[in-house]
């Protein structure tokens, strides 16, 4: 994982302040799991599941249960402050919603399933100019691509 790409994806940390004054703003407490989800996701470069983000708050020393982790997590979904990736796998995955300017899609190597961000501006106008040929009002698309990263294949293409 730890080796750079041509897709890898900016942390950004700025969405974590917004996403917790946003819930501030709504009247709700930042207390406990929802703060500690939207710290742990804030620094993340792409999605990861409920496990997993579970599973690294507790290495990192945080307190925190499953069951906490995943109300948080559908709470921050129904606010639109989190989306929910559906790579195919059966595991809902969970990143920052970050609006309309800032969009990434997935990579997925279906032999040792890493899932990597792209982000890919000429698909971006592709799909805006199909929507519009076809007369439809598009609210959102998710674009996932399988097949073998390059540590999978070894060098071949």
């Amino acid at each position: 994982m730890g080796h750079a790409h041509s897709h890898e994806y900016a942390v950004d940390p700025g969405w974590s302040a917004a996403a917790l004054a946003d819930v501030r703003a709504r009247g709700l407490r930042n207390g406990g799991a929802r703060r500690t989800v939207i710290e742990h996701l804030g620094g993340q470069s792409c999605c990861s599941s409920a496990q997993e983000i579970y599973d690294d708050i507790r290495s990192a020393g945080g307190r925190v249960g499953i069951a906490s982790v995943y109300r948080a997590l559908d709470q921050l979904v129904e606010l639109e402050l989190v989306q929910r990736v559906d790579i195919g796998d059966g595991i809902a995955r969970f990143e920052p919603s970050h609006g309309s300017g800032d969009h990434h899609h997935h990579l997925v190597c279906d032999d040792c399933g890493r899932v990597d961000p792209f982000f890919d501006p000429a698909l971006e106008q592709a799909l805006g100019g199909a929507a519009s040929r076809l007369d439809y009002g598009m609210r959102g698309h998710e674009i996932v691509l399988h097949g073998s990263c390059a540590d999978c294949r070894g060098g071949r293409a």
